[in-house]
């Protein structure tokens, strides 16, 4: 009885801990009770995931990739934005289109929130109407050591092209330029690796210095956690949910939008 006690101890401690997150999850109204009926079909153990990852989301810190062209160094970019929690990335395409490659993104593509825009400068107007600052990595004279970009307010750091790096319009259009000092024969790293090191370098001073700004607001973790719940669903429960969903009168006009929205 000893062996199996514990077994039934372990296994009842583990509800309990699950019950208490979806009653925190409903207090904080991240979770609504109508809603139940989507989100019973995660495996708790699922959802405390999405869960903690969604607390450490930013947009205070985003991405614009300018005619970034190998599929393996966009999916890498990708990954490393997941990674250090960064949830939106603006893509304009150069001389091949954006698909970037799953084997590298392990995934990781899924979770974020992509956005294709036409051209650099309507990728620019947008962000900057949204409140960001624009910095593009540049080796010119004008640039900045990656540790002195003022992160006070939201930033966009620009990625360019592996070979001609930003456009002559990238570094016209943009608020301000940096560089990440290197000490060696080469002038410059690889895309993948420099997104790497810079998106480490900021991520970690703008948490220091935007605090509270930092991360997701309320109503920016309720929308996500609900995109995310769709998409760990299987295709054809997914379907189905969706089509409950329209169907369905009793959502506010408003949240059902928001719904539709984040899943179709």
């Amino acid at each position: 009885m000893g062996e199996g006690g514990e077994k039934l101890r372990v296994s009842t401690q583990k509800s309990g801990k699950e019950n208490d997150l979806i009653q925190m999850l409903l207090e904080t109204g991240l979770l609504q009770e109508k809603e139940r009926w989507i989100w019973e079909m995660i495996q708790p153990e699922r959802l405390m995931r999405l869960y903690q990852v969604l607390n450490q989301r930013t947009r205070y810190i985003s991405v614009l990739l300018e005619a970034v062209d190998d599929g393996h160094n966009q999916a890498a970019v990708l990954r490393t934005a997941d990674a250090f929690g960064i949830q939106n990335i603006s893509v304009v395409t150069g001389n091949k289109p954006f698909e970037p490659s799953k084997k590298i993104t392990q995934g990781s593509h899924k979770w974020l929130t992509i956005r294709k825009k036409p051209d650099l400068q309507t990728a620019i107007k947008d962000l900057k109407s949204e409140g960001y600052q624009i910095y593009a990595t540049y080796l010119g004279d004008d640039a900045v050591p990656i540790g002195e970009i003022d992160l006070s307010k939201p930033t966009v750091l620009i990625f360019g092209n592996e070979h001609k790096g930003i456009s002559k319009e990238a570094a016209n259009l943009a608020d301000g330029k940096f560089y990440i000092p290197m000490y060696g024969f080469v002038q410059s790293f690889n895309i993948s690796v420099a997104a790497a090191l810079a998106l480490q370098e900021v991520t970690k001073r703008a948490r220091e210095i935007a605090g509270d700004r930092y991360g997701l607001t309320d109503e920016e973790k309720r929308e996500l956690l609900l995109e995310w719940i769709m998409k760990t669903l299987r295709p054809q429960v997914r379907k189905k949910v969706q089509k409950k969903l329209e169907m369905s009168r009793q959502t506010p006009a408003n949240q059902k939008s928001s719904v539709h929205r984040l899943t179709g």
